[in-house]
């Protein structure tokens, strides 16, 4: 049976419910209880990894047996698995709940078919309510799931001949100030930055997200540094708001496990071409947003280094999302394309 208005409403709120809840390793989910006629008997959210689940947490503000015969409004598929805390569908069975609506799947291999252990106890259930609005709430921690780690992005900026400095290094600037305004606003969207620890040490970067007038943006994102060598007691890095992170950075896929473990979805790269390189040469990239300025610099200073590709028929194919003027320079931002992604095609 379609979601009728007061379940619809229901999921509305259910939304907003999970939005109190903190984004990191366990997903965002809300959960209200109606009773058969429709009125609100219960709400609850999800407070974190090891607490209770939004739908347990709404039943667990009703007495024994209030629940029964009444419908709940899930953003998330109930779990079908033992973690740290029980399915959610025997919780939802045990309770008597008649039906159940939500708006996206599980995509975990573990936590999925919940919806199949409820039909299975006769429960009616009605998924894809709100799916749209629910996606675009789990977004980034729906791509972590798909992934099997945090989504990167990649970002350099670059002269139009390639060039990510001058011949003695110097790179401030290359791209004017709407460009690095449009930088600022990604960094503060990330979970995680991460920098290279030859940047950390040629050019003292701050890695803060700030506005145009220099002030920090809210949000800020973890500055991880990729390299054994020391970070200088008076770095840049050293004063940032939150505290950085340092790792040796030899095995790329154990960073990004660890910091998928710590809860973080999205990782923004910007610590120069043998970061940049490193990360594009273990297929670990999901977007590469590069800014282009119209100047010419000519020398060895590339954007990028060795990257894998030993002819033309390896070149790394990308597929263009867009392409914006940004003041004088240009931004490009594009992902690699399902065929380049896939190893087993062109080979």
């Amino acid at each position: 049976m379609p979601a009728t208005a007061a379940e619809q409403g229901a999921m509305r709120r259910a939304l907003d419910l999970a939005l109190r809840g903190p984004r990191g390793a366990n997903p965002q989910v809300g959960a209200v209880i109606l009773s058969p006629d429709g009125e609100v008997l219960a709400e609850g959210w999800h407070r974190g990894a090891g607490t209770a689940h939004a739908e347990v947490d709404a039943l667990s503000h009703l007495s024994d047996g209030a629940a029964r015969g009444a419908t709940a409004v899930v953003t998330l598929e109930p779990c079908n698995h033992t973690g740290r805390t029980g399915p959610c569908s025997e919780a939802l069975i045990a309770a008597g709940i008649a039906r159940v609506v939500f708006a996206v799947d599980d995509p975990g291999e573990a936590s999925s078919g919940g919806a199949d252990r409820l039909r299975a106890a006769g429960i009616d259930v009605e998924p894809a309510v709100f799916a749209a609005d629910g996606t675009d709430l789990l977004g980034s921690w729906l791509a972590v799931q798909r992934l099997g780690r945090p989504h990167v992005t990649v970002k350099w900026a670059q002269s139009l001949d390639g060039r990510a400095a001058a011949a003695d290094g110097t790179s401030q600037w290359i791209t004017g100030s709407a460009a690095r305004e449009d930088v600022h606003r990604r960094r503060a969207a990330a979970d995680v930055i991460i920098a290279g620890i030859g940047t950390v040490l040629a050019d003292d970067p701050a890695l803060t997200a700030r506005t145009p007038s220099g002030a920090l943006h809210d949000s800020q994102p973890v500055p991880l540094v990729l390299g054994r060598r020391d970070i200088p007691h008076d770095a840049a890095v050293r004063r940032h708001p939150r505290p950085f992170l340092q790792r040796a950075g030899d095995d790329l896929p154990a960073v990004l496990a660890e910091l998928r473990g710590l809860g973080f979805h999205r990782v923004f790269v910007e610590g120069g071409p043998a970061l940049a390189s490193a990360f594009l040469r273990a297929g670990l990239v999901d977007d590469v947003i590069v800014y282009v300025a119209p100047v010419l610099l000519g020398g060895a200073r590339l954007a990028l280094g060795e990257i894998g590709v030993p002819t033309i028929g390896s070149a790394l194919r990308l597929d263009t999302v867009s392409i914006d003027p940004l003041g004088d320079d240009v931004r490009i931002i594009a992902h690699p394309s399902s065929a380049a992604a896939d190893p087993t095609k062109g080979a």
